[in-house]
């Protein structure tokens, strides 16, 4: 199973995602939560690898436990994914962070973000840049999310419902691109989209796949992709429109 310093990356991703083990708890009290976060941030995230001050910063700000579900909010900071419904889940707090990290957002950077899922990830790069997009393919996921980025204030990033294998050609090219869940190769129109000199983040391969999957930091230079390996990782598939493949 994949692990990175020491730590399981995705593996309770998948379980959470096929129900094989159920996380239950009640709603810790509202003045818990900025300690939890702050916890969350010194032991989980400056303990290891994450040095960038500004996704540090953003990690410390964005409050992860209103983009779970109510039953788990006590959990939203452990150190795991948890599940939000539709067979999906909010990625594990270190997997955000270090997908941020490895991006490299800056500040007016135009970013996509493929599978908003619950909203969190898209909150975490709009405290990084105002120009945010985000496409999840899963209406009542979506639905939920722009909900909630409304409701606390994340009002610049522009989301849609669709396929987001296909992108968003309409905004390209983006500087980056943060890619949520898991096709079983680097999709063409995401590469075609990705700015000269921009980054794409983004898990690749089967989860039964003998080598698992990796996650992939893509880099577009000279018109050319330079692929470099970032991780042994467990994300869900990609979900694609029917009749596509």
């Amino acid at each position: 199973m994949p692990v990175r310093n020491g730590l399981w990356l995705g593996v309770i991703v998948a379980m959470a995602a096929l129900g094989v083990a159920a996380v239950t708890a009640v709603a810790a009290p509202q003045r818990d939560y900025t300690r939890l976060r702050s916890d969350m941030v010194e032991k989980q995230l400056r303990a290891r690898d994450i040095t960038d001050k500004n996704v540090l910063r953003a990690m410390g700000k964005v409050p992860r436990h209103e983009f779970v579900p109510a039953s788990l909010r006590s959990q939203a900071y452990a150190d795991r994914p948890l599940p939000i419904g539709e067979g999906q889940t909010i990625s594990q707090p270190y997997i955000v962070a270090l997908m941020t990290q490895v991006a490299k957002v800056k500040r007016g950077d135009k970013v996509l973000e493929i599978g908003t899922g619950s909203g969190y990830q898209a909150a975490i790069l709009a405290e990084l840049t105002p120009h945010v997009y985000t496409i999840e393919i899963v209406p009542s996921l979506a639905k939920r999310a722009q909900g909630t980025l409304k409701r606390l204030d994340y009002k610049t990033v522009k989301a849609r419902i669709g396929d987001g294998y296909k992108g968003w050609r309409e905004h390209a090219p983006f500087d980056a691109i943060v890619v949520t869940c898991a096709p079983d190769h680097i999709p063409q129109p995401l590469a075609n989209q990705l700015a000269e000199g921009g980054r794409m983040v983004i898990p690749v391969g089967k989860q039964d796949a003998l080598r698992g999957q990796q996650l992939l930091l893509v880099e577009k230079i000279g018109g050319k992709l330079k692929v470099t390996s970032i991780a042994p990782v467990l994300f869900v598939p990609m979900v694609r429109e029917k009749g596509t493949q």
